[in-house]
């Protein structure tokens, strides 16, 4: 408790107090609500399961949670840097390492905390364990008796033994380390490296770089008793693979004239002077928590072109390693593999290694206080909060295991692997998946009004890896670049994206003279329309739809959305037989994807616009490859109450199915009736509306609004839109909270919008 504040502690008591103790609990993935379910999920249903797995044991994976789930283990002998306090006191440690688990990958976790010092006996506790668990993850086990338990283990069990502060502490190692010599410019078989600490993650490590090319003679090591060196005595057999034939017998003897200082023992014991007698651009791993064996700015005072990394989050090149193990397990468990062999371990390395020399995550900077990362010195590795890990660690592992031979479930097709992950850290993903193979067939031209704000930027280099659309940026040139730079992007000018330049575009006098004329008769005068057309790129952007310079535009991430809907509807104006236009916005959530109606625009709609939109909505929904259910919501069921809400959705109703007589589509209904059939069906048997609906239409735009971000932030949903409709271009008005992702999504849909008014123009020709 020493080494942390007492305002830190205890918040921290207080977070594992409530809402209820701990951090974990047991969620049913079925459902148990009849008589039926109960016969189907224990006796006598559950027997059908039993017996096809005698059958065939590998049938586990699929009728079980097994291949799913991890042990995560300790007998609490070596617990953080808190050292022997015992399984019990290790028990928030093991928890919350199953948060992680959970967080990052999906894997489900049992923590077990197990009352044995002798490993033996520990061995024996944890290989009877084999059939509950697809995986075991050792955890703050002391040296040596954790090599003896992971040895035995590996030998004895045919599932990945993992012990993560050894393997996992390496593998974040080995990717800091690749990533400072790229750096530096040095090569890994060149340079010499001196370490303090040879437990068992210093060990690890050492056998990982030498494994990643670090010649073993290269390396000098010291431990609580000094060097290792040919002919100590007290040098257990792993001490020994690293005993060298020399004279040196202090730290600081060994520091001189290293490249790298790899550090996992004790708070100080690098002093400033030994930093300063290392070799040209030193790399300093000093991961001893929670004090290092030297601080980064004592570290930078002696030596300003050091490169430092530590076990802490107040400092940049976190060696942490929960940018490893929940990944590592997601690769081997979905191949099935036997054992976390080196060629899983390197690939996981180097996948860590690659991501960081990519721009960092939109996702992973709003997670840091929004700030951006680039790669360099002070980032190496990525945050633990970049959700492109679940995307390009667990692959790489496992086409590591498949190509080593140890995948008992190899994986046929990989790139629906990948996108099947892709799907789990953007939840979008799965109803997108039809938008995107569509706008990716025929990519469209799409123009973003605010091409200098770094949400843009960001979704721009998406799109242009995706091959998702066109980008065309608004905005200056030497703005635009600056921020690209900061953000460690790869866009280039006429390669990646074309520029309107807000302040010289040669079509500057066209557009503002289109403008002019659009607008004469309404008070606009020419040297009014040079200014909107100069100052107001939204305008801008909707001018380029207009007139054909580009095919949709994306726009509002900036200032007021009604503003900026003015401008797409004095340019571009509305869209046959429209009278308004509408917004719909998604929600996808565990529970399913649900749409809302109208959550933007119209305030106050009469049952005639209502009904407008309704069909425009459903319409919208065929891009998806879904098929409307729209209840059309009201505080009163069926006609139930008489109110002039309540007349307006019946009213409505009427219209709709006057229109569009095959439309399924029901109300006037409350929300619960909207959503549970089995209520529908009590209330109103006659109901043309099955199952859950999927698309809610509100009286008036505060209902719509309310329900849309309550739901969004209750169910911590993820969603798409607002999607304009009625307006006779494609041109979306996207607001100030929206994600890169959010942005992509968009574009998509305003591409695919694009394509069909090219279709249906052609047709009509």
């Amino acid at each position: 408790m020493s080494s942390i504040s007492r305002e830190l502690a205890q918040a921290a008591l207080e977070y594992h107090r409530l809402p209820r103790p701990g951090k974990i609990k047991i969620t049913p993935t079925t459902s148990l609500i009849n008589q039926r379910d109960l016969a189907l999920a224990y006796s006598p249903g559950v027997a059908a399961a039993c017996e096809a797995i005698v059958d065939d044991p590998g049938q586990a994976a699929e009728l079980t949670v097994r291949s799913n789930l991890v042990a995560v283990i300790t007998n609490g002998t070596a617990v953080l840097g808190l050292g022997n306090i015992g399984p019990l006191a290790g028990k928030p440690v093991m928890e919350g390492k199953g948060v992680l688990f959970q967080k990052f990958a999906g894997i489900d976790v049992f923590d077990i905390e197990i009352d044995e010092a002798d490993p033996d006996r520990l061995v024996d506790i944890i290989a009877s364990l084999e059939p509950t668990f697809g995986g075991i993850n050792l955890e703050d086990i002391k040296a040596p008796e954790c090599f003896i338990v992971e040895k035995k283990l590996r030998e004895r069990m045919n599932i990945p033994v993992f012990h993560d502060d050894q393997h996992g502490t390496s593998i974040i190692v080995g990717a800091a380390v690749i990533n400072a010599l790229h750096v530096t410019g040095k090569k890994i078989e060149d340079v010499k490296l001196a370490t303090s600490g040879v437990g068992a993650a210093g060990t690890a490590c050492l056998d990982m770089l030498v494994s990643l090319g670090l010649k073993p003679e290269n390396i000098l090591a010291v431990d609580r008793e000094g060097v290792l060196y040919t002919g100590r005595d007290n040098m257990d057999p792993d001490k020994r693979r690293y005993a060298r034939d020399t004279d040196k017998r202090t730290l600081a003897e060994i520091v001189r004239g290293a490249d790298i200082f790899l550090g996992l023992s004790t708070g100080g014991v690098l002093k400033p002077d030994m930093v300063a007698s290392m070799a040209e651009q030193p790399i300093i791993l000093a991961l001893a928590n929670p004090d290092p064996e030297i601080l980064p700015e004592e570290a930078k005072k002696v030596r300003p072109d050091c490169i430092i990394a530590t076990g802490r989050s107040d400092y940049p090149n976190q060696v942490n390693n929960a940018l490893c193990f929940p990944y590592i397990f997601r690769g081997a468990l979905d191949v099935g593999a036997t054992v976390i062999n080196e060629a899983m371990k390197v690939a996981c390395v180097k996948a860590i290694a690659e991501l960081a020399r990519r721009e960092a995550s939109d996702v992973s900077a709003r997670a840091y206080g929004g700030q951006v990362p680039q790669f360099g010195p002070d980032y190496l590795i990525p945050q633990p909060f970049d959700p492109r890990l679940l995307m390009q660690l667990p692959p790489a592992v496992a086409r590591a295991a498949m190509s080593s031979g140890v995948a008992t479930r190899p994986i046929e097709d990989m790139d629906a692997y990948c996108e099947k992950l892709t799907n789990v850290v953007f939840r979008t993903g799965l109803i997108m998946k039809p938008v995107f193979d569509r706008a990716k067939a025929d990519p469209r031209r799409v123009v973003f009004a605010e091409g200098e704000e770094d949400t843009i930027l960001r979704a721009a280099q998406t799109i242009v890896d995706e091959r998702v659309a066109r980008p065309i940026l608004i905005g200056r040139p030497d703005v635009i670049e600056q921020r690209v730079e900061r953000a460690g992007l790869r866009l280039k000018e006429g390669r990646d994206y074309e520029l309107c330049n807000i302040h010289s575009d040669p079509r500057f006098d066209d557009y503002w003279q289109h403008y002019h004329r659009l607008m004469e008769r309404r008070g606009i005068t020419p040297s009014h329309a040079k200014a909107i057309v100069r100052s107001r790129s939204n305008a801008i952007a909707a001018l380029m739809v207009e007139r054909g310079d580009a095919d949709a535009m994306i726009g509002g991430l900036v200032g007021h959305y009604h503003r900026k809907l003015r401008y797409i509807l004095d340019i571009i104006g509305l869209d046959d037989g429209a009278s308004q236009p509408s917004a719909m916005s998604a929600v996808s959530t565990e529970q399913g994807v649900f749409f809302f109606l109208d959550t933007y625009v119209q305030e106050n709609p009469s049952a005639e616009q209502i009904a407008e939109a309704t069909l425009m909505a459903a319409m919208r929904l065929k891009i998806f490859g879904i098929h409307p259910r729209i209840a059309l919501l009201s505080h009163s069921n069926f006609g139930s109450r008489e109110t002039e809400s309540t007349c307006k959705m019946r009213r409505a109703l009427e219209l709709i199915r006057a229109r569009a007589p095959r439309l399924e589509v029901e109300g006037e209904m409350q929300a619960d009736v909207a959503m549970d059939p089995e209520i529908r069906e009590r209330l109103f048997p006659s109901s043309l509306l099955g199952g859950k609906a999927n698309m809610f239409v509100f009286p008036n735009l505060d209902a719509a609004n309310i329900a849309y971000n309550m739901v969004r932030c209750m169910t911590d949903g993820v969603t798409i839109g607002p999607i304009l409709m009625g307006v006779a271009k494609p041109a979306h008005l996207l607001t100030p909270q929206a994600t890169v992702r959010r942005v992509v999504n968009m574009t998509a849909i305003a591409c695919v919008e694009a394509q069909i008014r090219t279709g249906m123009a052609r047709n009509e020709s």
